[in-house]
This record gives C-alpha cells, structure tokens and sequence, in this order.
C-alpha cells in the first residue's frame, strides 16, 4: 500500500485525555466500525445502544459513540483513563493522526497540532504509521 506521512515528527501520548471529548475549539466525533462497536458490546455485556448510536454518510463507521451530556467526554472514560483501552476503536489507535485518500487512491497521514504529545517523544518512522495501516485490517474483523 502506498502512503505518505509526517517526516521528523515526535509523538508521545502524555496521557491527557484531551482526544476523548470535547474542547472548547472541537467538537470530537467518536465513530466506530461494526466490528470494533460488536467486540466493545460483547466485552461489556451491555447492547451498543448504550455507549453507541448508528450513524449514516460515513463510511466505512456505521456508529458513533456516546458523550456525557455535562462535560462532551466519551462514556468509557474514567478520571483520564479508558476502560475499553485494550479494544479502543481505531479512530482512537491513530490519534492524534488521521488517514486521507488523496489523489488517484494515495493514502496520507496527518496529525492534529492540538495534542500536547505531538513533538514530544521519539521520532516517529515509516514503520509507525506501517503498523498503524495493519491495524485497519485487525479492526474491521
């Protein structure tokens, strides 16, 4: 698969939880693949209505999940920790980056400046965002 990405860019997840809801700048769409919203509602024994409402126009997420109402923060965070962190969708996995076809099917990565761990860390390689790509094929199972 081709694909380009940022060269020279450090990310380190400082653990802020600012990519789990709402700031005062965005307002943050959790959206979910079938497969991903299925293997959450499973492993929390509760239905997908709960923490998910089906979405239409956004291919290839067919739901998007639900935000308290006082504070626009995802329903499975708990004092900045996730309680889903080990099946996390992939909107979630790739953040703060973003994956866009451009051109003739040419896939590019972006990153969002509003993450406090960007230019912070390691530099990221080509095999970061390689691995990031194989994560796609592991989420829609």
């Amino acid at each position: 698969m081709i694909f380009d990405y940022p060269r020279n860019v450090r990310f380190q997840c400082l653990r802020c939880a600012i990519c789990c809801g709402d700031t005062t700048e965005r307002v943050r769409r959790i959206l979910l693949l079938e497969a991903e919203t299925r293997r959450i509602a499973q492993a929390i024994r509760k239905p997908i209505e709960e923490f998910a409402m089906r979405i239409e126009g956004h291919a290839p997420y067919v739901y998007e999940m639900i935000k308290t109402v006082e504070e626009g923060k995802c329903v499975f965070l708990e004092k900045k920790e996730c309680t889903v962190y080990p099946m996390r969708p992939l909107i979630c996995r790739f953040y703060p980056f973003e994956l866009k076809i451009v051109g003739n099917a040419k896939r590019e990565f972006f990153f969002t400046k509003e993450c406090l761990g960007i230019g912070k860390g390691e530099r990221l390689t080509k095999s970061y965002f390689k691995s990031l790509l194989q994560q796609i094929k592991k989420a829609s199972m």
